[in-house]
């Protein structure tokens, strides 16, 4: 039996969305919030940057940071959703896209579960409606038998709409968006009628450069959207502080038996993803080759809470190295013979140089013994 968002309490949901996990910041905000807001959003652009980038409101509340990086890039991404503009959000796998998405909708909106996931086999009817056909045939088209897409409720609401991964929707459906995004209307003509959009509606749309070449945006959609690149994280410091942050939010949502990891090691790791994604040791003094994978700011994240995961369930609850060991290995060697090839020229020739790096360097060649 299918449990609705209503039933599903804080133990049993393993996430909850935006507006749930963060009712209070949000209500808190709304209270506080005294500058003029578009219509229908439920904060003013200000407050829903306070929300992402954090703050202390005049009472004393604490707003907790949701996006570690450039504040401009947020406001640019504000100020487009407050016009009749849609907003792609475009980097590199991991950057926090459907992070800033979800929170973005979550403050405008109060609402950020009207999601689209693109795929190669998405179709028309999943961006704009489609039809219940036991009504389509008993009664023929009629407004009973339509099924809204998220899109549609989203327009009829005043909301936002999410498109994730838009770059993976084949072309010819991707440009069902035009008239929609140019004319803020959708066409029914099955009933010859249409939907038009409330005040407060827009789409964030999510695309990574690691898809380009596969589904290019036509010439036309693409002037429908601003573009805001979200880098990775400028400095090391800033992917270190991102990394502690959410390891020690999904620990307590997943519920790990062990204390958060030592910072030490955390560094450790962010200093190997940033390497192997330059080319360069931080030092810049050598060179490294650098592997297929991605090794992004999400990927490190996944590999701290593989390691704690291992630490509290088969050892003392305490993370050490070679409980980061298995999860660093997978997350760098995506192709057997190619990046295998990258990893053990790049642990013979840094890693095991570093002198506080042996027991680093000892568990990783176990690992592969």
């Amino acid at each position: 039996m299918l449990e609705s968002e209503d039933t599903m309490t804080a133990s049993t949901a393993i996430r909850e969305h935006a507006e749930r996990q963060f009712s209070e910041e949000l209500s808190e905000l709304k209270k506080h919030d005294t500058r003029a807001r578009p219509q229908n959003w439920e904060l003013s652009p200000w407050a829903v940057i306070t929300y992402l980038m954090g703050g202390k409101l005049d009472s004393g509340f604490t707003i907790s940071a949701k996006y570690i990086g450039n504040q401009r890039l947020m406001e640019i991404a504000v100020a487009t959703l407050a016009t009749d503009r849609a907003l792609l959000l475009y980097g590199v796998p991991g950057t926090a896209k459907s992070w800033v998405s979800e929170h973005l909708a979550a403050a405008i909106s109060g609402d950020s579960t009207l999601l689209i996931q693109g795929t190669a086999g998405t179709s028309e009817e999943q961006l704009r409606y489609g039809w219940n056909y036991a009504q389509l045939l008993a009664h023929g088209p009629s407004e009973q038998a339509l099924v809204s897409s998220p899109l549609m409720n989203a327009m009829q609401t005043g909301k936002i709409a999410r498109v994730e991964e838009l770059t993976r929707i084949p072309a010819d459906v991707q440009d069902t968006l035009i008239t929609i995004l140019s004319e803020k209307s959708l066409p029914i003509p099955e009933l010859n009628s249409e939907v038009q959009a409330r005040h407060g509606f827009n789409v964030i749309a999510t695309a990574n450069n690691r898809d380009k070449g596969v589904n290019e945006l036509s010439s036309a959609l693409k002037r429908r959207f601003n573009t805001v690149v979200l880098p990775v994280p400028a400095s090391e410091d800033e992917e270190v502080s991102i990394v502690v942050k959410r390891v020690a939010e999904m620990g307590r949502a997943l519920q790990l038996p062990t204390e958060p990891p030592a910072l030490k090691e955390v560094r450790r790791l962010v200093q190997i993803f940033r390497e192997l994604r330059s080319g360069r040791t931080a030092d810049e003094r050598t060179q490294v080759k650098s592997p297929t994978s991605t090794l992004s700011t999400a990927e490190a994240i996944s590999v701290i809470n593989s390691g704690m995961a291992l630490a509290g369930h088969f050892g003392d609850g305490v993370m050490r190295p070679h409980d980061l060991a298995s999860g660093l290995i997978g997350a760098v060697v995506k192709d057997p013979i190619q990046d295998n090839i990258v990893w053990n020229e790049y642990l013979e020739t840094v890693v095991k140089e570093r002198a506080d790096w042996k027991d680093l360097y000892r568990a990783c060649r176990d690992q592969q013994t």
